[in-house]
């Protein structure tokens, strides 16, 4: 396979270079759910990628951009980053609050990045008809949905993501420019004899994303 490399400007510091990759897939991610003005948007999942969606979402100017997360944390990163409104599904019932926020309407673009299998379902109980279901995490097991939901009842649109085509210059200029936060996403870096700490933080709650840095 052929290989691109991408120059990176001298202004971007090495946390910002270690977010080029997964915040270009975000953006893939982005393009593949064709965000309108207007829209109610809904992102499960506040983490890296997550959390790199939302500037990108925010650009197509939505009504209003909904993050669900179980994490705390998180949660307070989305909003900084510009979510609109944060929901804990462990706190709170999900889908009712997106209903009760769009009329019981349900949102018009629901985005998966959780990698849970509940994450679908919920998905598809929010989302109006003719919405679209941009399924982006690579899951940590099956899913199995009711597809006359998707088909006779809804009428949804399902798309998905994978990698980052055709974005990583967007990224990279994005980010030399100062238009694109990465504050809070590293979350912890560790010199490289420190790779075991760094690991098991990776896996923690307390973390977002984890730089060793040689």
């Amino acid at each position: 396979a052929k290989a691109l490399n991408y120059h990176l400007p001298s202004v971007l510091s090495l946390e910002q270079a270690a977010l080029v990759e997964p915040f270009a897939c975000a953006l893939h991610g982005v393009r593949r759910a064709g965000v309108h003005s207007g829209d109610t948007v809904v992102l499960a999942g506040a983490g890296t990628l997550g959390l790199a969606m939302i500037p990108q979402i925010k650009r197509h100017k939505p009504k209003q951009l909904i993050v669900l997360d179980l994490n705390p944390l998180r949660l307070g990163l989305a909003a900084r980053f510009g979510a609109d409104r944060v929901i804990n599904p462990r706190d709170q019932d999900a889908v009712a609050e997106v209903l009760a926020l769009t009329d019981d309407v349900g949102c018009d673009v629901y985005i998966e990045a959780t990698g849970h299998p509940d994450a679908v379902q919920q998905g598809l109980d929010m989302i109006r008809k003719a919405g679209m279901f941009v399924e982006f995490s690579v899951m940590n097991g099956p899913s199995t949905v009711d597809w006359s939901l998707i088909g006779d009842a809804k009428e949804i649109t399902i798309r998905g993501s994978q990698l980052s085509p055709y974005c990583y210059p967007t990224i990279i200029r994005q980010m030399a420019g100062g238009q694109l936060t990465t504050d809070g996403v590293v979350s912890h870096i560790y010199a490289l004899e420190q790779w075991q700490e760094a690991f098991t933080t990776a896996a923690s709650p307390q973390a977002v994303k984890v730089l060793i840095k040689p």
